[in-house]
């Protein structure tokens, strides 16, 4: 199975296809002592402002959800 396309462009233009964007930028970002970055992306319209949080998964691409957190496992045999 093929991994789908999940680059931040590819996420940003996803998520404002609907949406004609005047003006688009990555106002926040971050890379956390946990080893979880996201960028925060800002798109003003006409009718308004509004900003969408993406990120960065384990395998390296996007997503609007933050990544399952990693807990300690235990295995019995």
């Amino acid at each position: 199975m093929e991994k789908p396309e999940r680059s931040l462009r590819f996420m940003v233009e996803k998520w404002l296809v609907m949406a004609p964007a005047i003006l688009v930028r990555v106002t926040r970002g971050s890379r956390a002592r946990s080893n979880q970055s996201y960028v925060c992306v800002e798109a003003s319209l006409s009718t308004g402002t509004f900003a969408i949080y993406l990120f960065r998964q384990g395998d390296g691409t996007w997503d609007v959800f933050p990544p399952d957190a990693k807990h300690p496992v235990m295995s019995v045999f």
